[in-house]
């Protein structure tokens, strides 16, 4: 996967989490979650943007580790939205998946970035 298939990649989830939160319940529990979760989850995408403008490897690997932390608390955010029961297995399981994808390909992105740093 390219960069420019990773930044639409991350892009699209932000915008699939944004249509998430819409159907979450007005609760306190719904509200405080969907603050969160829209924060990380659009982050991911900004900070993967700006992670490509790195002017150095040392650079990219730093941002890289602000992606990975934030598409991790995205996963976070998602798992206590279906433990919680705020929305439908069926509605929230893609992204579930989506959110644990990325979190793994940041992974092998920031480990690879990390070995051609250290060469």
């Amino acid at each position: 996967m390219d960069k420019r298939e990773l930044q639409d990649r991350t892009r699209r989830f932000a915008l699939r989490v944004l249509k998430l939160v819409d159907v979450l319940p007005s609760t306190a529990a719904g509200r405080a979650i969907s603050n969160q979760l829209v924060r990380s989850a659009t982050s991911v995408g900004a900070n993967y943007r700006a992670a490509c403008r790195a002017r150095s490897r040392a650079e990219f690997v730093a941002k890289l580790g602000t992606v990975l932390e934030e598409a991790d608390e995205s996963l976070y955010w998602l798992e206590l939205i279906r433990d919680a029961k705020l929305v439908s297995e069926h509605r929230i399981s893609l992204l579930l998946r989506e959110a644990d994808e990325l979190t793994a390909i940041v992974v092998t992105g920031r480990k690879s970035a990390t070995k051609k740093q250290n060469i």
